[in-house]
């Protein structure tokens, strides 16, 4: 399968699994909302296509493929919220507290939280209550303090103080473990999901693992790179809030042309990584020649 056809398959999936028609109707709605909006849908693809390269069924990793679109929108509901990073726009739609109310959009990323496991245990038929309990251990320590909630509060407390050495790390390792934790974690979910789901050696789950952690440190950079260059018609958010905000990304830290060097490093480290897999790819590589095409590198 393609990218174009890997999308439609997971968004007509995500489509069945949301209900709007469940008392109390209101909380549906706010996570379907998001959870629906059109996107990219990378993660969804990349934990489908480590199945298929590994050997496996990507019918049986679908319900695993659904569930981390539906936790990554969880994500983007709470780092929207006035608290956080006060968005109005998400891929070009009002952002779910706009929608439906600031304590509404708060319970349906703490809801999305606990319906994307419950997805996974009632639709994945085929798999072994071992493999179950692997993805699991992979869901709950990727989604939590341990992973994403962690790089948030990094990143979060990181802003207007990255200078002044407030937590004892230099600004290096400290942009490392954001985009690690708040970003690469949500591919490593992905792409672990995936390969555990088709049985892949312990030798391919680590190679599969160095991979997501660079392709998501390249995709953050990537961002930071576009909050600098880009437009709300190509984004669908507000951009230069990081500037505003001295936040600390790779531009602020490096600057922008170190930044495009650094990814066209990282983004080549990883086409490598596929090649040392001994698989083919397409669309993992597609997904590498869309980030460049994002920055123009």
């Amino acid at each position: 399968m393609n990218l174009e056809e890997y999308i439609e398959l997971v968004n007509k999936k995500l489509d069945e699994y949301m209900h709007e028609d469940t008392f109390p109707q209101d909380i549906f709605k706010s996570m379907k909302y998001t959870v629906t909006l059109k996107g990219k849908r990378l993660r969804p693809v990349m934990c489908l296509e480590a199945c298929r390269i590994f050997g496996g069924n990507i019918e049986d990793a679908l319900p695993t493929a659904c569930a981390i679109e539906m936790l990554h929108a969880q994500t983007l509901i709470h780092d929207d919220l006035p608290c956080m990073d006060n968005d109005d726009f998400r891929r070009g739609k009002p952002t779910n507290h706009k929608v439906f109310g600031e304590a509404t959009a708060v319970l349906a990323g703490d809801a999305l939280i606990s319906f994307a496991p419950q997805v996974i245990l009632e639709h994945s038929k085929n798999l072994s209550a071992q493999t179950l309990i692997k993805i699991m251990k992979e869901y709950v320590k990727f989604a939590g303090a341990y992973g994403v909630i962690g790089g948030q509060v990094a990143d979060i407390e990181a802003e207007k103080n990255w200078k002044n050495n407030k937590f004892g790390l230099p600004p290096e390792d400290l942009l490392e473990f954001i985009h690690s934790h708040k970003t690469a974690d949500l591919f490593k979910l992905p792409l672990r999901c995936g390969a555990i789901i088709a049985g892949a050696s312990e030798e391919d789950l680590d190679k599969i693992t160095d991979f997501a952690q660079k392709l998501g440190v390249a995709f953050q950079i990537s961002d930071d790179i576009l909050d600098e260059i880009s437009t709300f018609e190509e984004m669908g958010k507000t951009l230069g809030k990081d500037k505003t905000a001295d936040k600390l990304t790779y531009v602020s830290l490096y600057g922008l042309d170190t930044s495009k060097e650094k990814l066209a490093c990282i983004l080549e480290e990883c086409c490598a990584i596929i090649d040392a897999l001994k698989v083919k790819s397409e669309v993992l590589k597609d997904i590498i020649r869309g980030i460049k095409k994002r920055v123009g590198i």
